[in-house]
């Protein structure tokens, strides 16, 4: 699926703006709502998440469905002679799109782009544009949650307010929902470029100024003459190639594939905090489409994760889309404040912990060097956390066939939806199939081995594939990871929520559990390790909450990873503090940002910003 840009074959119209706007009362369906303009709508914005942008708890917390609408005009000329479509880039959690009253398309699933065939439902005229958005997550859904009382957690068991339907999620963010990117026609020739799949490889070594030969595979929904260039970033053509016909069907049974060689001499790699991008200018037929794309490679090499074949070291953050009050709606000025804390302190690296981010913030890390962990939305698979979906009292076992989790065939979906978004990104560089499932218990490895598999076969790169190994998985003995990940991937709390407050005492288990990673052939990250720290706070004695704590707590831990060689990386949980739902340990969400909600640093932001920026992005560890 293809980013949206203007080229001289394509046009953009970006539907942004306020929408009306009304949350579903239980008869937006049956009632019909979108035939027809809604009633005593109030106004939103589009594109961002809904739930802050009203006062009221009910409004906040608001469980269902919701109705978004607009007048959208596309000119008969253009309708008779072009494709059209209507993109959506996301929709949490789930999307019906109508267009004069009539259900068009169905989407399930918030952090991944949808496509809409608009042919021949436009009328030339104004037509009534209604996408009805759900917010409800259950055992089906990426991320996981499921329905309890809202009051079960602290007693009232027999209150008015428990009574109601309220999602109660299985992670620690908040649900935050809407038209969260932006909504787009699209218009195209009526035979188009449908995809384009970049891959590079090199005949010598992996170097500046050696030849780069560039395959690029094209699908089209025609027989066109296909016609491929590759321009440098002072826009001169560098290297040229052309299809002799198509190779193969494609994917999608109305599309033929076309394999183009181009061969870049002098080739200029990319490489972390240094991009250097080309512009691959496709043509088939009367079609243009331009795709950014940076000469790199990746792999893994026993304990060593190499970029271009030299040892990377990962420092940098896990993160969220998250900012008020957007949500999680898309925020293109604070995706460019947070790379330039990032180069501030010295990172170079980021997960998009736990769902896919903005196709936006993936071009804009490849045109600032930023290495990506592209992380599915597989978050909640695991019924051992206590609250969560499983919150009812009743022990279920996560795999329990009857009844587990019920995401396995969603979860497939995801991961082709985000690999085919995302595999022409030089900034990524890891696939992470999930966050903290259950990697542990019975049923685990025949759940999780197919996905792997998946990822491997449809990612053109064969990039290195993990997950997010959770706390109570254990050592390689116990977790799956240690089969299938090709790096251990490690979200630990010593010091905080085992062994917390003592920080030295928790240094013995964590060198513990290392000694045992460290007996595999595989290199070994941290994606998670932090401690709550409320701004401000301090005190002569270090102690919990305070950034004197904060900061002792990630010198042990820094300490401790530079004595081990597999240690490829470390990311600390979180960049910033960000909302999650309310409950007794989260003060107005979770403070274990090393900055703020609105990005002013605490102590430890300081001391990470003087030991990254010694730490070499290659050679760390010999």
């Amino acid at each position: 699926m293809l980013y949206p840009i203007l080229t001289p074959s394509r046009f953009v119209s970006d539907l942004s703006g306020i929408w009306d706007f009304k949350l579903d009362d239980g008869t937006g369906f049956d009632s019909n709502w979108a035939a027809q303009p809604l009633s005593n709508p109030m106004t939103m914005p589009v594109p961002a998440s809904y739930n802050d942008l009203k006062d009221g708890i009910d409004f906040r917390d608001h469980y269902g469905w919701v109705f978004y609408q607009r007048t959208i005009c596309v000119p008969k000329v253009v309708a008779d002679s072009q494709h059209v479509i209507l993109r959506c880039d996301a929709v949490t959690q789930a999307a019906r799109v109508y267009l004069n009253g009539e259900l068009l398309a169905e989407h399930k699933g918030g952090f991944l782009p949808f496509e809409v065939n608009l042919d021949g439902a436009i009328t030339g005229g104004e037509d009534l544009l209604t996408i009805a958005v759900s917010n409800i997550i259950d055992y089906t859904t990426l991320p996981v949650g499921g329905e309890a009382p809202m009051l079960s957690s602290i007693g009232g068991g027999d209150s008015a307010a428990s009574k109601k339907k309220s999602n109660n999620p299985n992670f620690d963010f908040f649900n935050y929902c809407g038209i969260t990117r932006p909504v787009r026609i699209v218009t195209m020739p009526k035979t188009h470029i449908e995809d384009v799949t970049v891959t590079s490889a090199f005949a010598g070594e992996v170097r500046d100024g050696e030849t780069a030969e560039l395959t690029v595979l094209v699908e089209a929904n025609g027989d066109v003459p296909v016609q491929v260039e590759v321009l440098d970033a002072a826009g001169t053509v560098v290297a040229t190639g052309t299809a002799e016909g198509a190779v193969d069907k494609a994917l999608d049974e109305d599309f033929r594939q076309y394999e183009v060689h181009a061969s870049v001499p002098d080739v200029i790699l990319w490489k972390p905090l240094d991009a250097y991008l080309y512009n691959i200018r496709v043509t088939a037929g009367e079609d243009v489409y331009t795709l950014p794309y940076g000469v790199r490679t990746v792999r893994v090499q026993g304990k060593h994760f190499l970029i271009n074949e030299q040892p990377f070291y990962f420092k940098g953050y896990g993160k969220h889309e998250d900012t008020f009050p957007n949500g999680r709606g898309i925020n293109l000025p604070m995706n460019t404040r947070d790379i330039s804390i990032m180069k501030w302190q010295g990172a170079n690296s980021f997960r998009t912990s736990h769902y896919p981010y903005s196709e936006e913030m993936m071009r804009q890390c490849d045109a600032e060097g930023i290495i990506v962990i592209d992380e599915t939305t597989a978050v909640g698979i695991n019924f051992d956390f206590g609250g969560g979906a499983n919150f009812g009292g009743q022990k279920v076992k996560t795999f329990d066939k009857e009844h587990g989790i019920q995401t396995f065939e969603h979860h497939k979906e995801v991961i082709r939806d985000l690999i085919r978004r995302d595999k022409n990104h030089a900034c990524v560089v890891m696939w992470s199939i999930a966050n903290e499932p259950d990697s542990y218990s019975e049923g685990a490895y025949e759940y999780f081995k197919p996905l792997y598999d998946l990822a491997r076969a449809l990612d053109p790169e064969t990039r290195p594939c993990t997950i997010a190994s959770v706390f109570m998985a254990g050592g390689p003995d116990t977790d799956i990871s240690a089969k299938l990940s090709d790096v251990i991937c490690l979200n630990r709390y010593f010091g905080w929520y085992a062994g917390g407050p003592d920080i030295a005492g928790s240094e013995i288990p964590l060198r513990k559990e290392l000694d045992k990673w460290a007996t595999i052939d595989k290199p070994i990250m941290f994606t998670e390790f932090g401690a709550d720290t409320i701004m401000g706070l301090h005190d002569t004695t270090p102690v919990m909450y305070t950034e004197e704590y904060q900061l002792d707590y990630y010198k042990m831990h820094t300490r401790v990873f530079d004595e081990y060689p597999c240690i490829c990386g470390e990311q600390v949980w979180n960049f910033a503090d960000f909302a999650t739902s309310q409950s007794m340990l989260r003060v107005q969400g979770n403070k274990k940002g090393l900055f703020t909600r609105d990005r002013k640093p605490k102590l430890a932001a300081h001391f990470f910003r003087e030991r990254w920026n010694k730490i070499p992005e290659f050679g760390y560890k010999k």
